[in-house]
């Protein structure tokens, strides 16, 4: 049967590494791979290709995605859902792999209850906010790109006795800040599933001053609505010259790292083992535990994901 792939939400590292991945492989197995291009809109105006080699090849190493992404208001109308269906039909598209995350995973479960469509999901997002995995594409690439960013900044706030408040993207899921707080060894976490101790946290960022500390890194989640707010605060009460760096969509872009690689190829072949069973699909392949399982969409867009306790623990280490 034809198979099919599509990218849609927000771009992640890995996701050209995943469609070079599903093209070689559709071929493997004696399947007709086509490429779904704009996303949920290209879903709707029937962009669709019938894929060759040619068309992934040397997309392995960059960053972005060559089918390109999109966010669609029209896919919430039934009538342009409909359309979409129709588009698969008329091409023979038995199958679809979606990279995608919560929204994009919304979408589709609205489109896989109203049509008849087998579907298989990739979590593939920066945030990491995917409800029933502990890994989504594109996050091991955003995560070393903010670790290169805050060993650079710290170079800088320790040389000219300062502050540093980096902005991390997450949307309202603070695993970006979190864990780059950890690994970088930031002085201050601020994420929104936590609120900030700042009494706490200031009797000993004060103990340490006078211990001899002469700069702080913060690292804060754009969801918490609160970097100015930091910001101010080391400048006005602990007495540093403060500078704010936000990182913003750099977090998003380069060419992926290799973990990211290897799991978009990993991802794309268990989707397409699934889909090739022949049972009832709607589902979403995840990663827990160490090992592959999927997760019907339903239980996936219906859960909140939540991060990791031992992870919030060592937050500890720092308020």
């Amino acid at each position: 049967m034809a198979l099919a792939i599509m990218g849609s939400g927000g771009d992640a590292p890995g996701m050209n590494a995943a469609v070079k991945k599903f093209v070689d492989y559709c071929f493997e197995v004696g399947e007709e791979p086509w490429l779904i291009y704009d996303g949920l809109e290209g879903l709707i105006d029937d962009r669709m290709k019938k894929a060759q080699h040619s068309d992934v090849a040397g997309i392995l190493h960059r960053g972005g995605c060559v089918i390109r992404s999109s966010r669609s208001e029209r896919f919430y109308e039934y009538d342009y859902r409909k359309q979409a269906f129709e588009n698969l039909q008329k091409h023979g598209i038995g199958g679809m792999v979606v990279l995608g995350g919560d929204g994009t995973f919304r979408g589709m479960d609205r489109f896989c209850h109203e049509f008849p469509i087998n579907f298989v999901g990739i979590p593939t997002t920066i945030d990491n906010d995917i409800y029933g995995t502990d890994y989504c594409l594109g996050v091991d690439t955003a995560l070393n790109t903010i670790r290169e960013a805050l060993d650079r900044i710290y170079d800088t706030a320790s040389t000219f006795k300062r502050a540093f408040v980096v902005e991390t993207m997450g949307r309202e899921c603070g695993y970006l800040a979190l864990i780059s707080a950890i690994s970088s060894g930031a002085e201050v976490c601020v994420i929104p599933e936590v609120e900030f101790n700042r009494p706490v946290v200031e009797a000993r960022l004060r103990q340490e001053i006078a211990e001899g500390r002469n700069y702080i890194l913060a690292i804060v989640a754009e969801g918490t609505k609160m970097t100015e707010k930091i910001a101010g605060w080391l400048e006005v009460e602990m007495g540093f010259e403060t500078r704010v760096t936000v990182l913003g969509h750099v977090q998003r872009g380069g060419s992926p790292s290799s973990f990211d690689r290897m799991m978009a190829f990993e991802f794309v072949i268990e989707a397409i083992q699934y889909l090739l069973t022949g049972e009832a699909s709607d589902k979403i392949v995840v990663w827990k535990g160490g090992g592959f399982s999927l997760l019907d969409i339903d239980t996936v867009v219906n859960n909140k994901y939540r991060l990791n306790p031992l992870h919030l623990s060592m937050l500890n280490l720092l308020d």
